[in-house]
């Protein structure tokens, strides 16, 4: 039985840690979780650029602000991530703009995936661990009320039909960001926004 107040509590950090993490590494030439091999180290350096881009530029729709402005009770967001994952360089400074803007509602925490696998083990996708996910956790932090992973549901869907055509990574990466460029975090929103509302309900 996982402890998810002590993962919350203990081991999560907030997203201005996670960030400083990051950099910290990539100075030390290093990147989260095992692997600092170049193309890894690639990954982070281009994932700080596009957090701080998305920190800049990404605001809340109309629908997901009102959502949180809304909202009754209150929620802990464990977020299961890697600095090198670009899909999460994607993701999670939108969860960091819900936490921001629900004033005290939305508390955030974020640990690393390969420093704790029983927790992702937990919570796979189609087998796999896949990131970032976000664990919506009750007050106490001690109930799993839902769970989000690890990208839109239509661009998982996509990205199984561009595995099928090749395994370059390359090609599937510029891809990827190309849809999340394109999309602008608005289906992103959209699915937190009915995740909130199934919460509230």
């Amino acid at each position: 039985m996982l402890n998810y107040n002590e993962y919350f509590s203990e081991q999560g950090i907030d997203y201005l840690t996670y960030r400083a993490l990051i950099d910290q590494l990539l100075l030390e030439g290093k990147t989260t979780g095992p692997d600092d091999t170049e193309a890894m180290l690639h990954y982070s350096k281009m994932n700080v650029q596009r957090m701080s881009r998305m920190d800049k530029t990404a605001s809340l729709t109309d629908e997901l602000a009102a959502t949180i402005k809304e909202l009754k009770k209150k929620y802990k967001f464990l977020v299961i991530t890697e600095g090198w994952c670009g899909d999460a360089a994607q993701i999670v400074p939108i969860f960091n703009k819900i936490a921001t803007a629900s004033l005290g509602k939305v508390e955030l925490r974020f640990v690393l995936r390969d420093k704790n696998l029983p927790l992702i083990d937990a919570h796979l996708t189609n087998g796999g661990r896949a990131i970032p996910v976000l664990i919506v956790l009750n007050e106490n932090a001690d109930e799993v009320l839902a769970t989000w992973a690890p990208r839109p549901q239509g661009l998982q869907a996509l990205l199984k039909g561009w595995r099928a055509q090749t395994n370059e990574m390359a090609v599937i990466s510029e891809k990827l960001h190309g849809w999340y460029a394109k999309d602008k975090t608005q289906t992103t929103q959209a699915e937190l926004v009915a995740l909130l509302k199934a919460l509230e309900g």
